[in-house]
């Protein structure tokens, strides 16, 4: 029985495995401050706006956001909309059956995706969406081949075309070398639009382990304590020694 249950975990992750692998792409460092409280605090805002409609977060409660010192009547008032209480877990309304018929693939949940796919990942990937009218959606990705996944942000970030180039490898060959330009502007600039993607990438770093922050000042902490009493053991040590000597 148990040689089936490993069988069907295992028969479940292939899909996820193949959306998985995406293009060659150089990935942009993601400019992210885990200990800027404002980002943070503007990334969950983008998060509840554009991503908790399909995405969940369900190891993460609304009432957590008071360690980004937001008070409970700001939380009810800037990050719930759908009538749950702020002790509720970041859940979505959407039935798994709802989403494999509209996306053909169920939307993951988004608690730990920072951890699983990194933040420079994530930074570039929401922002090398272009349109691809041979997909479903209309949308395309770099990063992300054929992901089933809309460009929810392109109203902020406009439309990009995809650009092939041949190009000479300097070797008496030639490559194929991908771009993106923007044919028709958002309305944000790219600078703005890159800024708020690093909110969001900040917040879905926080939300994969919120204590993380609280988790090195402790470890800073104690470490500080340990060299303290590394001191005053020497100094017993050698007071205690000089009487033997």
């Amino acid at each position: 029985m148990s040689g089936i249950r490993i069988l069907l975990f295992f028969s479940f992750l292939v899909p996820f495995t193949a959306l998985a692998s995406g293009s060659k792409v150089t990935l942009d460092q993601a400019p992210i401050q885990p200990t800027d409280t404002l980002s943070l605090q503007r990334g969950a805002q983008i998060f509840v706006n554009y991503c908790l409609t399909c995405h969940s977060a369900d190891f993460m409660r609304y009432n957590r956001h008071k360690d980004l010192g937001l008070s409970k009547k700001q939380i009810s008032d800037n990050l719930i909309f759908t009538g749950q209480k702020s002790g509720d877990l970041m859940t979505i309304a959407m039935k798994k059956k709802e989403a494999m018929k509209w996306f053909g693939v169920i939307p993951p949940d988004l608690s730990v995706i920072a951890r699983s796919r990194g933040a420079d990942w994530l930074y570039t990937y929401l922002r090398q969406f272009y349109r691809d009218e041979s997909t479903a959606t209309g949308w395309n990705n770099l990063v992300f081949d054929k992901v089933a996944m809309p460009h929810v942000l392109y109203q902020l970030q406009g439309e990009q075309l995809l650009k092939v180039e041949t190009v000479d490898d300097g070797h008496g060959g030639t490559h194929e070398v991908k771009k993106l330009e923007l044919s028709k502007p958002g309305s944000l600039t790219k600078t703005e639009y890159d800024m708020y993607v690093a909110d969001l990438v900040n917040y879905l770093v926080y939300l994969g382990e919120p204590a993380a922050a609280y988790r090195v000042q402790l470890g800073i902490i104690v470490m500080l304590f340990l060299f303290g009493m590394l001191g005053l053991t020497y100094a017993l040590k050698h007071d205690f020694w000089k009487e033997v000597h």
